[in-house]
């Protein structure tokens, strides 16, 4: 979607959009809306199991986050919607394309790092502190590896911290979904009862809410054009 710059066209194109919509359709977005948050955010480096980061997004939605990045390396990235449930279509989607075959984890930490971050490894390492102790005042960037090797030695690296899970059986790592989904809930659930202002700002709620409109209706292009048009605006 190309960038808004005209605040009071978009309130009342979305407004336009959302005659189109049930009440009850338009009171869940704007729950849901409501407990969006980037202050926590997902990166994955190089999944090669679809349904993998189809769960992993699911989970993101379940829980509230609204960023994922998306590193590949070896791995084209694709979606298994049977798992997915449709999840991938909420989010807000950051791509980073293998360069000559090789991750691109430097670049998309540095741009989470430039946007305020702290970046954490998920890495089941003695040094590692437990996720209880994970400070989270500062936004935070969790990693997460591929299935069989977990996150590349550069991730490790260029990361501020790592964290991990406690486990107390004869397994030392969980499945990748299943450890998004514990880390995820457990500080989704922490933020929630902190003083932390967590939520998105209104401008991003406005402009996330113009997109899901978009994603609600038939033919929102042609919806938009018509609107715009007819009230001689643009966005």
């Amino acid at each position: 979607m190309k960038k808004i710059i005209n605040r009071e066209t978009l309130r009342q194109t979305s407004a336009y959009l959302e005659s189109f919509l049930t009440d009850n359709r338009k009171d869940r977005l704007i729950q849901v809306l409501n407990e969006r948050t980037r202050h926590v955010t997902v990166v994955v480096e190089d999944l090669f199991q679809t349904q993998n980061i189809s769960a992993v997004m699911r989970s993101c939605d379940c829980l509230g986050i609204q960023d994922i990045h998306i590193v590949e390396a070896e791995n084209p990235f694709s979606i298994h919607s049977a798992i997915s449930m449709g999840a991938d279509k909420w989010l807000t989607h950051y791509h980073y394309p293998a360069i000559e075959g090789k991750s691109d984890i430097a670049n998309c930490i540095q741009q989470l790092k430039n946007r305020g971050y702290s970046v954490v490894a998920t890495l089941p390492d003695e040094d590692s502190c437990y996720l209880e102790e994970l400070p989270i005042e500062q936004p935070i960037a969790l990693l997460f590896g591929t299935e069989l090797t977990g996150l590349s030695p550069e991730a490790i690296q260029l990361a501020d911290q790592t964290v991990k899970i406690p486990m107390y059986g004869f397994t030392t790592s969980f499945n990748i979904s299943n450890s998004v989904a514990i880390i995820l809930s457990f500080l989704a659930e922490k933020l929630r009862k902190s003083t932390i202002n967590w939520r998105l700002s209104e401008e991003e709620k406005e402009e996330l809410y113009f997109e899901w409109l978009q994603k609600s209706v038939k033919t929102p292009k042609l919806l938009i054009r018509k609107f715009l048009t007819e009230n001689g605006l643009q966005l």
